[in-house]
């Protein structure tokens, strides 16, 4: 992967490059004139992170290229705060106070909706394995801005974390933890989803191993919830159980320790 920036960028925006570059340990470059698809050939490498004035872009070989965004938990967010519920935080049982550990962070917006369920006095940490995309997030839980200033303050509370989800559990002692949420890379896709199209570009596609939901099953205290596809056979053989059908393609499963 290699790191570069817009079009005459700010001298900000380069020293930001740079230091990201550093920090996932890949090569800066400097953009001039070049279109990214030319630098991609030249140095023979099409994964790019691009820094720009506003943001991170990241490039990995796709047409659309992937970058933090709220998605559907500023439209979750509000809903929670007209009184209205959220299949989520309905199943995890998640309230104030809470300690949760979302596994598998992508593009943080689960973790956001918890972050304001748990509120002030709760915590979140999400683990996001892949470098750039944890960079992406981290970035953007920090420095991105709406209209609503509940929604502001749960993203800058969620704790982002760079490793594997399974070593967090391991280092966990037993209890530990209120909720355990996994959302992983579907097995079967649900291709309408067009927020979730470049995401597949960087994301981790493993499944979950039945280590890890036993991890999670003996730090947790309320719940560990799995997310999937609907039909997927997942939560089967996991050994999550489904209490609500949906119409919709995404479903959550269930475990109470």
């Amino acid at each position: 992967m290699l790191v570069t920036t817009s079009y005459s960028p700010s001298r900000e925006a380069e020293e930001r490059a740079k230091r990201f570059a550093k920090e996932l340990a890949v090569r800066y470059v400097p953009r001039g004139t070049a279109s990214v698809r030319r630098l991609g050939e030249r140095y023979r490498d099409k994964r790019f992170l691009l820094v720009t004035e506003r943001e991170l872009q990241y490039y990995g070989g796709g047409e659309t290229p992937l970058f933090f965004h709220p998605s559907l938990s500023l439209v979750r967010v509000k809903r929670l705060l007209n009184g209205e519920n959220d299949g989520l935080i309905e199943i995890s049982g998640a309230g104030p106070g809470d300690v949760v550990l979302d596994c598998t962070a992508g593009l943080g917006a689960d973790s956001i909706v918890f972050s304001y369920a748990v509120g002030e006095t709760g915590e979140v940490s999400a683990v996001e394995s892949e470098p750039a995309l944890f960079t992406i997030v981290r970035e953007g839980l920090s420095q991105y801005e709406t209209h609503l200033e509940p929604f502001n303050a749960a993203m800058r509370r969620v704790r982002m974390k760079l490793g594997h989800h399974l070593e967090e559990l391991r280092g966990r002692p037993d209890k530990s933890v209120d909720i355990v949420y996994f959302d992983p890379m579907f097995r079967e896709p649900v291709e309408e989803s067009s927020a979730i199209g470049p995401l597949r570009q960087v994301a981790n596609h493993a499944p979950l191993t039945e280590e890890a939901i036993r991890e999670a099953v003996r730090i947790a205290r309320k719940s560990v919830v799995l997310k999937e596809h609907r039909d997927s056979g997942e939560f089967e053989r996991l050994g999550f159980r489904q209490p609500m059908r949906t119409r919709t393609k995404i479903a959550y499963g269930v475990i109470h320790p």
